[in-house]
């Protein structure tokens, strides 16, 4: 079995550089053989809003069943996404919130604390953009985007994150710079 590759972009906008990252990457992994899917999740017709917690069902809309479908699929998942105030942005959040369900993540066991990480055996990629320089987005903010990303989201449901890759700060990159980033993603989607 090759390896299965879906690369999630979390950019709300199909033009950004998240986006030209993500398509880097694909280029790269294609060029190794990999099987590749993309999902813009900006482009996906779903509401992002779990109104009811998880109380009550919201039937998920084929958007994000199809979503889902490629999440079985893939062995290793790419996440790009932009760093806004500290996290990723909302509508990614609120994919999350919509897909990663109980029943598709995880389970909670019954009297107990724990529960079944129903991911398991996936491996995950994470390319984020950022402002913020690295060193401060690391030792002053204690990286909470990649930390919530990594471990309550990606590791909860039993998602391996290999690698988090950081492209910073984007508010000073001159387009010199923003090409050596793009082809920093070719090659980790060629390496894997």
């Amino acid at each position: 079995m090759g390896e299965r590759v879906l690369v999630i972009l979390g950019h709300p906008a199909g033009d950004s550089l998240c986006a030209s990252l993500a398509k880097a990457y694909v280029a790269g992994a294609q060029s190794a053989g990999r099987e590749v899917r993309c999902l813009e999740v900006g482009s996906l017709d779903f509401d992002p809003i779990l109104h009811h917690g998880y109380r009550q069902v919201q039937p998920l809309e084929p958007d994000l069943l199809q979503a889902q479908e490629s999440m079985t699929w893939a062995n290793h998942i790419v996440l790009v996404y932009p760093t806004w105030w500290g996290g990723m942005p909302a509508i990614l959040k609120g994919f999350f919130d919509r897909v990663f369900l109980p029943g598709f993540a995880y389970q909670y066991r019954k009297n107990s604390p724990f529960w079944d990480k129903l991911l398991k055996g996936k491996t995950a990629q994470l390319l984020v953009t950022m402002d913020t320089p690295p060193w401060y987005y690391r030792l002053i903010n204690r990286a909470p985007g990649h930390n919530q990303t990594r471990r309550t989201i990606l590791e909860f449901t039993g998602i391996k994150v290999k690698k988090i890759t950081t492209f910073s700060p984007v508010r000073y990159a001159d387009e010199a710079k923003k090409a050596n980033w793009l082809a920093k993603a070719q090659r980790l989607g060629r390496n894997g």
